[in-house]
């Protein structure tokens, strides 16, 4: 288990100072959200890309990929009946898979829950067929650029589509493709009628990637969830990849929620026996 941190909780921090705190901090991976680097990242150049990744390495890093897919876009929408707006969606995905193949990394985790709401006049049954085309159509690019699109469930104040963990494998089930598996998110789950272990353990098969947050929206040990027992079950599950701290609330400072974060978790993983 390794411990990565959003790049966005640095806020307007340049992209290679937000590195050099987060390596200072013993972190050994960053998650990059695609609108801290350009409005539209096929504007980033290679050379912008490689300054990028170059920087993550400098500071011993692991660029682990890209969330927050969406998010500041315009013109994209996961469960649009309409199909060119399906289509553009789906080039826009393959577009970030190569992103995250220049910046080095292997996943990108399908948050975004303003493009994915379920639109008037729109079912849950047609979203899921709308979603599960757009998948599909970006498969071929993600395989080639070796990385996995992460499905998330949000919590219902936040979305009303994918709002638990096995709404989100249904649509993993209907994409039907190895590079399209599972994202889990404390926040999120918390919001579940299952305690965060059992999740962990019931979806153990599908995850590939993990948020480590605070209902309260902040990083992990700003609130009152317990993270010892959910690093327990990832130990006990066999879960190998990496936890991301993402926080929504930057109230606390970058400074103190990049520290503390991670001072809780290594602290929660030791009791947890890791």
């Amino acid at each position: 288990m390794r411990f990565a941190i959003c790049n966005e909780t640095f806020q307007d921090w340049p992209v290679e100072r937000g590195f050099a705190f987060a390596r200072e901090c013993g972190y050994q991976g960053v998650e990059i959200a695609p609108f801290t680097l350009a409005d539209d990242i096929r504007q980033l150049s290679p050379q912008r890309r490689e300054q990028i990744r170059q920087a993550a390495e400098n500071n011993q890093l692991q660029v682990v990929g890209l969330h927050w897919l969406l998010a500041k876009t315009e013109g994209f929408y996961l469960t649009s009946p309409d199909a060119e707006v399906r289509q553009r969606t789906a080039r826009y995905l393959e577009e970030l898979a190569r992103l995250c193949f220049d910046l080095g990394g292997h996943v990108m985790v399908f948050g975004s829950p303003q493009q994915r709401k379920l639109l008037p006049g729109v079912t849950r049954e047609e979203a899921m067929q709308y979603a599960a085309e757009v998948f599909r159509r970006a498969m071929p690019a993600l395989e080639e650029n070796q990385v996995v699109l992460a499905v998330e469930p949000l919590a219902p104040s936040e979305d009303d589509f994918l709002t638990t963990a096995e709404a989100a494998e249904e649509l993993i089930d209907r994409v039907g493709h190895p590079h399209c598996r599972l994202h889990l998110d404390c926040k999120a789950m918390s919001s579940e009628e299952l305690p965060i272990p059992e999740l962990i353990h019931r979806h153990k098969d599908r995850l590939e990637h993990f948020h480590a947050n605070d209902p309260n929206l902040q990083g992990p040990g700003f609130g009152q969830l317990d993270f010892v027992p959910i690093f327990k079950a990832l130990r006990e599950v066999g879960y190998q990849g990496w936890v991301s701290v993402e926080v929504f609330d930057y109230t606390p400072g970058p400074e103190r929620l990049a520290r503390e974060s991670i001072r809780y978790m290594q602290q929660a993983l030791q009791e947890a026996g890791g």
